[in-house]
C-alpha cells in the first residue's frame, strides 16, 4: 500500500446538481473552507449572503487552496429573491438547522430528479426565519455529545455528503 500524491488524483466526471447558500458566514476561514468543500464534493455553485466575506480575500484564498477561483459564486443581497428563483427552477431547498420541526438528516426524503440547494446559517444565530420559511425541509444532524452544534463547515460537509450519497 502506497499513499497517493495530488498528481495521482483523478477528478470525477459526475456533475451533481447541488448548490449551497451560506447566509451571514462571518469568518473568512469558514468561507474558504466552504469553497474547498464545494470543490471536493462537486458542488456547482455557492451563494454567499449578507455580510459574508467575499473573494478576492487572502484568508479565503489561502484556506480554500485557491478553489475560490474555480467554484462559481454569487453574492446575494436579498435571499427571498434567490429562493423565488431557485423554486422557479424546481430546486429543493434544504435548511440545515436544529429547530422544533426539523428532522434528523438521515430521515431526509429527496426527489432524485430535482436539484438541491443546501442552506447554511451563521454559527451564532443559525439559519434565519426567512430561510426556514422558504425551505422545503429543515434537517439537523443528531448530536451524541453535550453540545448541540458544531462548526458550520463540518456540519455542511456531513449534510452535503449524506445528501449526495442519497442522490446516487
Amino acid at each position: 500500500m502506497e499513499q497517493l500524491s495530488h498528481d495521482n488524483h483523478e477528478t470525477s466526471i459526475t456533475q451533481r446538481c447541488i448548490r449551497i447558500f451560506g447566509e451571514q458566514l462571518t469568518s473568512p476561514y469558514n468561507v474558504g473552507s466552504l469553497f474547498r468543500l464545494a470543490d471536493a464534493l462537486g458542488v456547482n455553485k455557492i451563494y454567499l449572503g449578507g455580510e459574508t466575506p467575499l473573494p478576492p480575500n487572502r484568508k479565503i484564498t489561502k484556506t480554500s487552496r485557491s478553489t475560490d477561483r474555480i467554484i462559481p459564486f454569487e453574492h446575494v443581497k436579498d435571499a427571498s429573491l434567490l429562493f423565488a428563483e431557485l423554486k422557479k427552477q424546481d430546486y429543493q431547498l434544504i435548511a440545515l438547522e436544529l429547530c422544533d420541526e426539523s428532522i434528523p438528516l438521515n430521515d431526509i426524503k429527496l426527489d432524485k430528479n430535482r436539484p438541491i440547494c443546501l442552506i447554511l446559517g451563521d454559527e451564532k444565530t443559525g439559519v434565519s426565519q426567512l430561510s426556514l420559511d422558504a425551505a422545503n425541509q429543515v434537517v439537523h444532524i443528531p448530536m451524541h455529545g453535550k453540545n448541540s452544534s458544531m462548526n458550520v463547515i463540518q456540519a455542511c460537509a456531513i449534510a452535503a455528503y449524506t445528501i449526495l450519497n442519497q442522490e446516487l
